[in-house]
């Protein structure tokens, strides 16, 4: 079979693409550069353009045909100006997720198509089955990967039907320290490189710089909530799930001012750097922004009410089912698990349909429900559907 990997100039990609080759498909190696500005990106961070060079190593030492595309421009149109889109609004995006289904698996897709490619690979920590149903449509899921510390399915969350048929995982089914030590015994140039962090293609970032390139600073107000103001006292029974997904609704009346910032967009709910403020028994935290009127709210301690609610909602136009046979109808109410964000630990939880789209009500209170992020659900080890936060 002729397969497209998408060799980033890591290891697991560099791996994926071995073992492909070890079962004696044709393997193309394609490397995309997404992202040439480093404005506010942190210095020391595996610049893009040290990752051509492993890639092209990698290729190199494999013996398998090697690519270039640049894919900067859709990736600044489909993620970048959604990211400062969102932020604008006092939300807060995932361009992980968003690149995995704007860019890796569509742009690079297509670019792959015109190699010639049957598949497309690429180093996600996770596995893709298929099966065919009693009409002969075949379906096609997306798995947990099975490192549980290194599982990206959320990151993949919101991929099609259509995009998984192409999709190839070949280190889903290993351990970190396993694609290390074969990439090691494979004398992979990449063995020993560490791990890319940050915004997917950019790298870390000192966000506010990043974020200054179109939208201004501009100073406002910190104000500290207490955690015994009434606006935390949410009198309603735990079923009632519209009013448990409101976002609290804070004033400057609520508190005090203890600082200033240099914009309520910068902030994100549960961020605890960043607010310049000490002398605290217990850290700070964010647990509100006002966009509007440029106010970012704070709590102290990590306990604090205004960080935890027990409910969310979906818009319906936000709602996405991996498989649409596992669409949920008005009125329908199921149990999944679910997490809102990468890395938490799946949450017991219950998902109820309505006309106003759909409400995830969680077992236990919830840390940090950020609108912008997205909420991904799971019926064991395969992930179901997703969706933006709207509050």
């Amino acid at each position: 079979m002729r397969i497209v990997v998408g060799l980033s100039g890591g290891v697991d990609s560099s791996v994926a693409a071995y073992l492909l080759k070890e079962q004696g498909h044709e393997v193309i190696g394609l490397f995309m550069r997404n992202w040439h500005d480093t404005t506010g990106t942190l210095e020391g961070d595996c610049p893009w353009y040290d990752d051509q060079v492993f890639a092209e190593l990698v290729a190199k030492r494999l013996d398998i045909e090697f690519h270039y595309v640049d894919l900067s421009e859709q990736y600044r149109q489909r993620v970048v100006e959604y990211m400062f889109s969102e932020y604008e609004k006092g939300r807060t995006p995932n361009p992980d997720v968003l690149c995995n289904r704007e860019i890796k698996f569509d742009v690079f897709l297509k670019e792959a198509l015109k190699l010639g490619a049957e598949r497309v690979a690429t180093g996600h920590y996770c596995r893709r089955e298929e099966f065919i149903d009693k009409d002969g449509v075949t379906h096609y899921k997306l798995l947990a990967g099975s490192d549980p510390n290194k599982d990206q399915s959320y990151f993949l969350c919101q991929l099609t039907q259509e995009q998984l048929s192409y999709a190839m995982f070949p280190i889903g089914e290993l351990l970190k320290p396993e694609v290390r030590r074969i990439a090691e015994e494979q004398k992979l140039a990449t063995a020993k490189r560490k791990d890319s962090q940050g915004i997917c293609f950019v790298g870390k970032v000192d966000l506010p710089i990043f974020l200054q390139q179109k939208l201004a600073a501009k100073e406002g107000n910190v104000h500290e909530i207490l955690p015994h103001s009434p606006r935390f006292a949410i009198e309603c029974d735990s079923d009632d799930y519209k009013a448990l997904s409101q976002p609290y609704r804070l004033t400057v009346r609520d508190g005090k001012k203890i600082g200033t910032h240099q914009g309520a967009h910068f902030y994100t709910i549960g961020q605890r750097k960043g607010l310049g403020i000490g002398g605290r028994k217990e850290s700070l935290f964010v647990i509100g922004t006002d966009v509007n009127e440029n106010v970012v709210y704070v709590g102290e301690g990590d306990n604090h009410p205004g960080l935890h609610r027990k409910a969310l909602h979906i818009l319906n136009e936000e709602i996405h089912w991996i498989d649409p046979a596992h669409a949920m109808q008005p009125g329908e109410r199921r149990r999944y698990m679910v997490r809102i964000r990468y890395r938490q630990p799946l949450q017991p939880a219950e998902l109820i349909m309505d006309s106003e789209g759909l409400y995830i009500l969680f077992d236990e209170p919830q840390r940090g429900i950020t609108a912008g992020q997205f909420a991904a659900w799971y019926d064991g080890e395969e992930v179901i559907g997703s969706g933006v936060i709207d509050k």
